[in-house]
């Protein structure tokens, strides 16, 4: 027997995020992963970022799970310990899985700077979070599109939206969409009834669910979990963008310690002495430094 609920899923909680200051000169809007909203599994961070000529993210490893950067305005460069090197701009996306192990740097191309984007942190599941890394890259016009109506555009980074699939691969099930929506405009999206998600408002307001909960830029809005399938989402007097992230949680134990994330505090020690030592997929660690830093 179906256990799924008509109707729209509700807000249950609205948090708006502050500016601070991240990395080097890098301002930041932290939806998940700030004090009110500490995780929402699967998820575990989403930044809105501002970094100027002088500013960006350098060496750093990650192992655990992924992160995903989703550029709005602006250039980024990227380079890891690997080799891999790159550059993304408006509309582009990096799908990046450090697994194992990896040290990266992010900085802005300074003649294009600031640099402003999305980034999203994913938690890997037990029986991934020692894959091997990859990256999964794709530039903005091979990002698939969805127009359910006029004035409805929806970019569809990860997962399916009005019969259009995403070509991203996702080891969490996670779906990640953009929404630019005209005035006056209504839209229902389906989200699996088992997955976490939430509303993140990037320009002008929106009105979610029966209630009409409304929600305005750098706020986060978390979806209810009451098995129902879709979400309704309104625009009045102005247009609006925002992104629709949801997945399937994980339901397993987490301990993080800054940029790794594992299950058990012994594997996070781990981590911390493989990375020190340079060893067990952080071996090119040793002595590397980035050239775009």
């Amino acid at each position: 027997m179906s256990t799924l609920v008509k109707g729209s899923r509700s807000i249950i909680k609205a948090v708006l995020s502050r500016p601070k200051m991240d990395g080097v000169g890098a301002l930041v809007y932290r939806s998940i992963g700030d004090t009110e909203l500490r995780n929402h599994d699967p998820f575990l961070l989403l930044d809105e970022f501002n970094v100027d000529k002088d500013g960006g993210f350098p060496d750093h490893p990650h192992r655990g799970f992924e992160t995903v950067t989703y550029m709005l305005e602006g250039q980024f460069q990227h380079e890891d310990f690997a080799g891999h090197k790159g550059t993304i701009g408006p509309g582009d996306l990096q799908w990046m899985t450090a697994g194992r192990g990896i040290v990266h740097t992010e900085m802005p191309v300074k003649t294009q700077a600031p640099a402003h984007g999305l980034q999203l942190w994913i938690n890997l599941p037990k029986e991934h979070k020692m894959c091997e890394p990859q990256y999964q890259e794709l530039l903005d016009g091979q990002v698939p599109r969805a127009n359910p109506q006029e004035g409805v555009v929806i970019k569809v980074i990860a997962g399916e939206s009005h019969g259009v699939t995403s070509k991203v691969y996702t080891r969490t099930p996670t779906m990640y969409l953009d929404f630019k929506m005209a005035p006056h405009k209504t839209v229902e999206q389906a989200i699996p009834s088992s997955y976490n998600g939430f509303i993140y408002g990037l320009k002008g307001t929106i009105f979610v669910g029966e209630e009409g909960v409304e929600g305005k830029s750098h706020q986060t809005l978390v979806l209810s979990e009451d098995g129902t399938e879709t979400i309704k989402i309104s625009t009045k007097d102005e247009e609006a963008h925002f992104v629709v992230i949801a997945g399937q949680p994980l339901k397993e134990p987490l301990v993080q310690r800054g940029l790794f994330v594992m299950n058990t505090q012994e594997e996070i020690v781990e981590a911390m002495v493989d990375f020190q030592r340079g060893q067990h997929g952080f071996e090119r660690a040793k002595g590397w430094h980035s050239t775009i830093a």
